[in-house]
């Protein structure tokens, strides 16, 4: 079975070829973050509009790359949602509109079930169920997931998330857009502890988050004085670390309270080689397992969007085909069967 992968939930596009048998066959990606860093973040309307350019140029350079035509596809999964309107929509008309043209089942995916499920693309695969911290641009979330479709939310941030905080912090340290790499390259020459910041809701109890106030304490940090270069790094670390303390703490209270032992990273955040150190560091002492897709899978992609597809496919849950067009810019995971 060979399935069609589209992501366009935001500022990137990503299209890729997957089959059970033979695994990853194409995984394309083209990023809008030149286009995007002029205006210090993304514009929805420019997302779109170079979804709509680039969209039909993967699928063929996609097919053409692997050596098969339109004709072996089987079935097509894209991002239904969450994300930004227009950028879905895109996705969404192509992919329903070639999915009637072959005569073949289309599968709008979850953004979120794409970032979960994409570790287990990796060669030493997590089983269900496990625990999957999901640390995305716009999400922090802890999840527990039995199977393909069963997953049940544990505790999720109350408001701005841990990529969104990595974000903004990075703009009031004067970092460039896209902030979150750049802050984690910063901290990388900064020394954690010579300034105090909050480890937010650490001991509140539950597997919520919050990561507002750690933002307002930087911002208050950054106006109490002009910063050296090597405050700034400093003042990068302790913000990372403080980050990285509670996405550990939680984790972990997280596998105590259900009483698995894997727990599976993913999202951009996902990628923070401090934060897979620390988690590493922690689980291992406990005897207890961490799992994460690779780098190159936790940006956006078609990959994770083909393979929830396939899998969700063979799993005999429900498909489209029908051509209708229809995402959800808002939509929990929880709700999802």
């Amino acid at each position: 079975m060979l399935v069609l992968g589209i992501e366009s939930s935001c500022d990137e596009t990503g299209v890729a070829l997957y089959d059970p048998d033979r695994g990853l066959v194409a995984n394309l990606v083209h990023s809008q973050i030149a286009m995007h860093a002029e205006y210090g973040g993304v514009v929805p309307e420019l997302a779109s509009r170079d979804h709509v350019r680039k969209l039909p140029l993967l699928i063929e350079q996609a097919l053409a790359e692997s050596g098969v035509s339109r004709e072996q596809i089987d079935a097509i999964g894209y991002t239904a949602g969450p994300g930004l309107a227009g950028a879905l929509l895109v996705g969404a008309s192509v992919a329903e509109s070639l999915a009637m043209a072959l005569d073949v089942p289309s599968i709008p995916i979850h953004h979120l079930e794409g970032h979960l499920l994409s570790p287990m693309l990796a060669d030493d695969a997590p089983t269900f169920p496990f625990v999957a911290l999901l640390v995305s641009g716009g999400h922090t979330q802890l999840m527990r997931v039995d199977g393909v479709g069963a997953y049940q939310l544990l505790g999720e941030s109350v408001d701005d998330a841990a990529g969104e905080a990595f974000d903004k912090t990075a703009k009031l340290l004067g970092l460039p857009y896209p902030g979150g790499p750049e802050l984690a390259r910063l901290a990388e020459n900064g020394v954690a502890g010579r300034f105090a910041l909050p480890r937010p809701m650490l001991r509140s109890g539950d597997l919520d988050f919050s990561f507002s106030g750690l933002k307002t304490a930087v911002l208050t940090a950054t106006r109490a004085r002009t910063l050296s270069e090597a405050e700034r790094a400093d003042l990068a670390a302790e913000f990372q670390q403080a980050v990285v303390d509670v996405l550990v703490a939680k984790s972990v209270r997280a596998l105590e309270h259900t009483g698995l032992t894997t727990l599976v990273v993913a999202g951009g955040v996902g990628a923070n080689r401090h934060l897979r150190h620390s988690l590493d560091q922690e689980l291992v002492r406990r005897g207890w397992r961490a799992c994460y897709p690779a780098p190159s899978l936790c940006t956006d992609n078609g990959a994770m969007i083909a393979f929830a597809a396939a899998l969700r496919c063979r799993a005999g849950l429900p498909e489209r085909g029908d051509g209708a067009i229809c995402v959800r810019p808002r939509w929990p995971l929880a709700s999802i069967g």
